[in-house]
């Protein structure tokens, strides 16, 4: 009876990709301060998680994605709630997207190639998924002529490799080292441009390494995948001593849903916030505890050395801890440290691999 569910509801979701269903039973907007709610990438790893939090807090949400990153199994736990809607829509080459944008206030947007390695072969994918997507956002809230309110997913990648650490929000010059940090900043530029021209708000938040279930790429998901393949031997890009900030996916919407809450209520026209833990772990460490949870505590490692300067690939940040006091001025702080972040995203991938292997929803 379950599988026959599981089946009728895919049947379901494809069937509105083809037309966009109306929102909720009523027609009625989500209020967050009068805000209609739109998630560009919302069937992705964090806009699935921000989608099923809204929806927890009784909001009505417009999921849109393209499915080339974001997975329908993200999501599929959802889908049964009236107050979601989901449109399949590419955002390179926009159809529906200027009807959605005008029946939304509030737009989170997520949409984005989030693989920084892709870079090194595919710069293309970030240029057409990151900026040319974000481009035609904007442009469709300036042809719709009325107020919006954006909050932008940035990253970390765009102060490259800061000579100040942990790096506050007005550190600069801004020099990313990798095309996918070049994209984010250009689409940073680009919104503080639509902003200060046309009828624009937008918070721009730059995340630190985000973990956690449902997450498809990464160092924590590379490791899985490779001690699943070789229990004997971890292979481990770079020197080992790369050391980032990790910050686990419920901090990482609290803070979202905190911050943008905060702005709505304001009357500033842009702002910047950074979005992570408060300390950082080595690559070395997250080994260790990504072969401790898989139950391979003995595995040998196997360095590749990576690039010059020990990082594991060209455009690979070796040194990377952010600044969250502008975020902690606000209320509010993490609940998890990187290492505890670490953990508990090994183990929710462990869960999941084990639910796949059964034939089970993963979500």
């Amino acid at each position: 009876m379950m599988f026959l569910r599981q089946i009728l509801n895919t049947v379901l979701v494809y069937e509105r990709f083809n037309d966009t269903i109306n929102h909720g039973r009523n027609g009625e907007g989500i209020e967050m301060n009068g805000r209609m709610m739109l998630i560009t990438g919302g069937a992705g790893f964090i806009g699935s998680h921000l989608t099923e939090r809204l929806l927890n807090e009784g909001h009505k949400v417009t999921v849109l994605d393209n499915f080339s990153n974001g997975k329908i199994e993200n999501i599929q736990h959802l889908l049964d709630n009236p107050l979601i809607t989901l449109v399949k829509e590419d955002m390179k080459k926009p159809k529906k997207l200027g009807q959605i944008v005008n029946d939304s206030d509030m737009i989170f947007h997520l949409a984005a190639n989030p693989e920084v390695k892709l870079g090194e072969t595919g710069p293309k994918t970030h240029f057409e998924e990151n900026i040319l997507a974000t481009f035609n956002l904007l442009e469709a809230i300036r042809k719709g002529g009325t107020a919006k309110t954006l909050v932008f997913a940035s990253s970390s990648t765009v102060y490259g490799e800061a000579r100040l650490v942990p790096t506050r929000e007005d550190y600069g010059p801004l020099m990313p080292i990798s095309t996918y940090g070049a994209s984010k900043l250009a689409c940073e530029a680009l919104i503080a441009g639509y902003t200060y021209t046309f009828n624009l708000r937008a918070l721009i938040l730059r995340p630190a390494n985000i973990v956690g279930s449902r997450s498809n790429h990464g160092v924590i998901v590379d490791f899985v995948k490779k001690i699943k393949a070789n229990p004997r031997q971890l292979g481990i890009l770079g020197d080992g001593h790369q050391e980032k900030s990790y910050m686990h996916i419920s901090d990482c919407v609290e803070a979202i849903m905190h911050v943008a809450g905060a702005f709505a209520k304001g009357t500033q026209k842009i702002d910047i916030y950074n979005v992570g833990s408060e300390d950082k772990i080595t690559v070395t460490q997250i080994a260790k505890i990504v072969s401790e949870v898989m139950g391979k505590p003995n595995i040998k490692y196997a360095f590749t050395g990576g690039v010059e300067g020990g990082g594991g690939w060209k455009g690979d940040v070796k040194i990377m801890q952010l600044s969250t006091d502008k975020l902690q001025r606000t209320g509010w702080k993490p609940k998890y440290s990187s290492e505890q972040a670490a953990r508990l995203a090994a183990k929710a991938l462990m869960r999941e691999n084990a639910r796949a292997k059964d034939g089970t929803n993963t979500a």
